[in-house]
C-alpha cells in the first residue's frame, strides 16, 4: 500500500507575507485592494493565497487581527492606564503614532479601509464596524470604571467620553491620510485633553 500524499508544504514564510498584505490594505482600502496587488506585494500567487487564507476576506481578518496586536494595540493597551486621563492621552497618542509612521501608510487600517466601502466589501464594513464598536464599549467601561472610583466626576457620561475619544481619533486618522504631520496631530491631542472633566 502506498503512503498517503501530503500536500506540498507551504513555499512562502507567513508572516512575512501577511504584514506586505497589511501595508497593501492599509493602503489602498479592503475594495481597493485587488488580489494582483496583494499577492505582488505578498510575493505568491493567487492559487497560493486562496489555499493559504480561502478568500481575499479571510485574508483581510488575518491582517485585522495582525494591526490590532501591532500597530493598532494602543487601543487595547489604553483602557489599562492607571487614571482615565492617561487612558484618554494613551488612546490618541497611540492613534497618533499609528496612523504617522515613517515607511508605512498613513492614518488607521480600521478608518481607512471603512471609508470606501461598496457591495462587494459590505461583510468587511460590517466587521470593520464590529471592531470600532468593540474599542468604544472598551473605553466606556472602563470610564464607567473611572466615574465608579471617583477619578471621573459622578455626573461624567463615560458614553458620551469615549464617543468623543474616538471621534477625535477618527479625525487623527482622516487628517494622517491627508499629510498632517505627527508634530501637528499631537497638538491636536493637547487641545483635545486641555478640558478633561476633574476628578
Amino acid at each position: 500500500m502506498e503512503p498517503p500524499k501530503r500536500g506540498r508544504p507551504r513555499s512562502f514564510d507567513l508572516e512575512v507575507a501577511l504584514e506586505k498584505a497589511l501595508d497593501v490594505f492599509w493602503e489602498h482600502g479592503y475594495e481597493g485592494a485587488s488580489i494582483a496587488s496583494l499577492t505582488e506585494a505578498m510575493g505568491i500567487s493567487g492559487k497560493s493565497l486562496y489555499a493559504a487564507f480561502g478568500s481575499k476576506e479571510e485574508l483581510f481578518l488575518a491582517v485585522l487581527q495582525r494591526y490590532e496586536q501591532g500597530p493598532g494595540a494602543y487601543a487595547r493597551k489604553s483602557v489599562l492606564a492607571p487614571t482615565a486621563r492617561e487612558v484618554a492621552r494613551t488612546y490618541l497618542e497611540g492613534a497618533v503614532r499609528a496612523g504617522t509612521q515613517p515607511g508605512r501608510p498613513a492614518g488607521c487600517l480600521g478608518v481607512r479601509a471603512a471609508l470606501a466601502v461598496g457591495v462587494t466589501g459590505q461583510a468587511v464594513q460590517a466587521i470593520l464596524t464590529d471592531w470600532r464598536a468593540a474599542n468604544h464599549a472598551a473605553l466606556r467601561e472602563r470610564f464607567q470604571r473611572a466615574i465608579d472610583e471617583g477619578d471621573l466626576p459622578a455626573d461624567a457620561d463615560p458614553e458620551i467620553i469615549a464617543r468623543y475619544l474616538t471621534t477625535v481619533a477618527d479625525g487623527v486618522s482622516v487628517q494622517a491620510t491627508g499629510g498632517a504631520s505627527a508634530k501637528a496631530l499631537q497638538r491636536v491631542v493637547d487641545v483635545a485633553l486641555l478640558h478633561w472633566p476633574p476628578a
